[in-house]
């Protein structure tokens, strides 16, 4: 217990624990052989030999378990990469875009079961966060003006540092080699001292914060060559975004959108509006983003047209709270902060109230939204032991924001970022109202009137319309809105003073253009320009990642792969199962399959002649939750068996009763636990 935050070791820094662990005795091993060879060399005693040859054994039997213990501990240890990727494949969940045609890199197509999973995720993510906290949910164009995107920084800043083969002129995203080659350094060197292993991640953490000359510095430093074995030319930033042109002449510039949010950002007064001027709110949307990555790999994890679901929640920049953290201040969360990330290296559980109230985490609002989105990993299916917020790093920051933690989901590739979670202040109102000189202010309603320092001000008009002729107005209406505030005025002030001049939205005012008095006087109501806290999702690496979270094979054989889907994203809610292909039988199975859907419930038939057991494994490879088979008892007495995919358990219920059943399941009414203690469970033997 260290004050009153309490840290837990996880799965991860367990794992780590015995990493450093193993380490030790993988040291002692390179010692002890080299006393061995020693004694041998020496002509020592055979009993001295046979002694010091014992130890050694003992030290790799010790190392062995060791290793075993990772592997046990480390989800990703075990999965069959390949049988996986065969069963994606196979059964369509995801396949490479024309692939007829050679295909294309970072470009998918997602198959029948995929787009039912991804679609069902998006209908929980929605329910979860638009409906549950009355979001005003907007649709906006993929494509943007190259002004929109100016404004917001993407054209000038939206980049990653790019290195080319000097002899193919094939492109490289550097930070991405220098990430896998420290990953090889200390893949190939288990022997390598814990100080020093920690210095090269420090580095590899850092990677994608380096300039251009330190990136350089770096892979020359790791030994990083190009294919053809020169060393890769200087690295350069390299716009992400797809350029096109707007309309038929070609003279309007537009982008693909690289994010969802700037037209949310835009829209910031409609939205306003259409919340009856009430603050705090929030604005979402779910669509396609696109960037023209330098080396799409990792399927979905790296792509270049994606799915988003983004959230702007606009507020006071000064109060940030949210009247809902109650309500999750208990949630543990395991935080990965900066200082960890360049210390210990190890993670923390922690209570989002505890994070917040010791300032680890920014504000209560960016708190609040970590844990709802910890609850919609866990609500849609995913490992919550293979889930963590990560800080980011000074270096990472961009320059106008709070606080960023990332939800990173460890998968066979690693710890990947699925959702952002910025406190972006208040960057992106200001830049687009001064762009468009138009006013992005919110107001809040004071219960009294305050008194307040503002700047009475006093224009030479003659001298601005001379200066600024038709921009007159503008220059004048800026300084009034500063004068507003003269915590806002006061450094205008202060300039204007000691250099005689100073810059307002651009324009270069001089003292004899106006003259100020500082006063006071009583306000109702404030303006304010809001901050705003944005979770953003990566849907498409959210959905790689609960494919994973959710594949395994039953008894370790690779024959019997199963998808272990929430039935709430499942792409087939139930599986109907004829035991025979006589005419009542089928005539049961199309009844009780025309109820489900009636209920909504997607509903897989499955009529072919093969095997009762091989037609509960294909519904298993689709992740198929629950299986009702019509049987000869049927015709009988009206009952049907109703199957559970993980347990194979199969209880026995009127078939009158299956579509409200499943419909329960799947809406999370009713639990497989309580429907056994219900119904009877039976024993079928399943060819």
């Amino acid at each position: 217990m260290v004050g009153t935050l309490q840290f837990t070791m996880t799965t991860t820094d367990a794992s780590a624990a015995l990493r450093d662990e193993l380490d030790a005795i993988n040291a002692k091993i390179t010692k002890q052989a080299s006393c061995v060879r020693e004694l041998k060399k020496a002509a020592s005693s055979a009993d001295e030999i046979a002694a010091a040859v014992d130890a050694l054994k003992d030290l790799k039997i010790e190392s062995e378990s060791l290793r075993k213990k990772m592997e046990n501990l480390d989800p990703t240890a075990q999965f069959n990469r390949r049988v996986f990727d065969e069963l994606i494949l196979r059964k369509m969940f995801i396949v490479p875009s024309f692939e007829i045609h050679g295909g294309v890199k970072g470009l998918f197509d997602l198959g029948p079961p995929a787009c039912a999973v991804k679609a069902a995720m998006v209908d929980v993510w929605r329910k979860h966060f638009v409906l549950a906290e009355s979001m005003l949910e907007m649709e906006c164009t993929c494509l943007t003006p190259e002004i929109v995107l100016k404004t917001s920084g993407h054209v000038d800043r939206f980049t990653d540092l790019m290195v080319k083969d000097p002899a193919t002129g094939e492109c490289f995203r550097a930070d991405k080699l220098l990430e896998d080659a420290i990953e090889e350094l200390i893949e190939s060197n288990p022997d390598m001292p814990a100080s020093e292993k920690e210095g090269h991640l420090r580095v590899q953490i850092q990677a994608d914060a380096f300039s251009p000359a330190e990136l350089d510095e770096k892979l020359v430093e790791y030994g990083c060559k190009a294919p053809s074995g020169e060393l890769y030319g200087p690295s350069f930033p390299f716009n992400l975004m797809f350029k096109t042109s707007i309309g038929p002449e070609g003279t309007a510039v537009g982008y693909l959108r690289p994010e969802t949010a700037q037209g949310l950002f835009v829209n910031f007064r409609r939205l306003l509006d259409a919340n009856a001027q009430k603050m705090p709110f929030a604005a979402a949307q779910i669509g396609l983003g696109f960037r023209n990555e330098i080396a799409p790999r990792s399927g979905l994890l790296r792509v270049r047209e994606f799915c988003m679901g983004e959230i702007e929640h606009f507020v006071n920049p000064d109060d940030k709270s949210h009247p809902n953290f109650p309500s999750v201040a208990s949630k543990e969360l395991v935080l990965f902060g900066r200082d960890d990330q360049l210390g210990s290296g190890k993670t923390k559980s922690i209570a989002i109230g505890e994070a917040v109230s010791s300032g680890i985490v920014n504000n209560e609002t960016l708190g609040y939204f970590m844990a709802r989105t910890q609850l919609f990993m866990e609500r849609i299916g995913m490992d919550p032991n293979r889930l963590r917020f990560r800080q980011h790093l000074t270096t990472e920051m961009a320059h106008y924001a709070c606080d960023c933690w990332d939800l990173e989901i460890q998968s066979s590739y690693g710890w990947v970022e699925c959702v952002g979670h910025a406190d972006r202040a208040c960057y992106d109102l200001d830049v687009h109202s001064k762009a468009t000189k138009t006013p992005m202010l919110a107001t809040l309603k004071l219960d009294e009137a305050r008194e307040v320092e503002v700047a009475k001000l006093k224009f030479d008009r003659k001298s601005l319309g001379k200066t600024f002729m038709a921009d007159q107005r503008l220059v004048s209406g800026a300084l009034e809105t500063l004068a507003e505030n003269w915590a806002d005025f006061e450094p205008i002030a202060n300039a204007l003073e000691t250099e005689g001049k100073a810059t307002v939205d651009g324009f270069e005012i001089t003292k004899e253009m106006v003259t100020w008095k500082k006063t006071s006087k009583k306000v109702h109501e404030i303006k304010f320009t809001p901050s705003v806290i944005e979770p953003s999702f990566g849907m498409g690496r959210i959905l790689y990642s609960l494919l994973e979270h959710s594949f395994y094979q039953r008894d370790a054989d690779e024959q019997r792969c199963v998808m272990r889907f929430k039935p709430a994203v499942a792409p087939q809610k139930c599986a109907v199962l004829p035991i025979s292909s006589g005419e009542g039988v089928n005539a049961v199975v199309d009844e009780i399959a025309a109820e489900l859907m009636e209920s909504d419930l997607a509903t897989r038939v499955d009529k072919s002649t093969a095997s009762l057991g091989r037609r509960y494994s294909r519904a298993d490879e689709v992740g198929v939750p629950f299986a009702v088979t019509v049987d000869f008892d049927t015709l009988i007495d009206g009952t049907v068996t109703l199957r559970e995919r993980d347990s194979t358990v199969q209880i026995r219920l009127p078939k009158s009763d299956v579509s409200r059943v499943v419909f329960d399941f799947v809406h999370g009414r009713f639990t497989w636990e309580e429907a056994i203690a219900k119904y009877p469970v039976v024993q079928v033997k399943v060819d």
